[in-house]
């Protein structure tokens, strides 16, 4: 009985070894590149002599169409603000609810469930 030989196979091994880096390479490499500070005055205005118009942010349109009378569904709000429907509820219960306070009402329409905020304040802080 003719015990089965192992044959060794060679592990190959990296021709080169990495070197180690210098301590000024790396600081080269980490260093922050900022722009020469400007001596400017905080309360002088930009060059430019117009006011830029700021656009109205999507939490912003959320409300104004839950103000409407006829109020808005989960889907046209994740619509127009490109949100996914949880987000949307997310919203509605974090932000209009809880940090606004508004009082949030809803009804079963026939396009689904529609919310509309009313004109009492939840907190009751009038």
């Amino acid at each position: 009985m003719v015990a089965a030989q192992l044959k060794e196979i060679p592990m190959t091994k990296a021709k080169s070894k990495r070197k180690p880096t210098s301590r000024a390479n790396e600081t080269k490499r980490n260093a922050v590149h900022l722009k020469p500070v400007t001596k400017q005055a905080a309360h002088q205005q930009p060059q430019s002599a117009q006011p830029t118009a700021r656009r109205e942010s999507k939490k912003a349109h959320i409300i104004a169409m839950l103000r409407t009378p006829g109020g808005a569904t989960i889907e046209a709000m994740a619509r127009a603000a490109k949100w996914q429907p949880h987000s949307v509820r997310g919203f509605l219960a974090g932000v209009v609810r809880k940090k606004l306070g508004f009082t949030l009402a809803s009804a079963d329409g026939e396009n689904g469930r529609v919310y509309r905020i009313t004109d009492r304040m939840a907190s009751g802080a009038a």
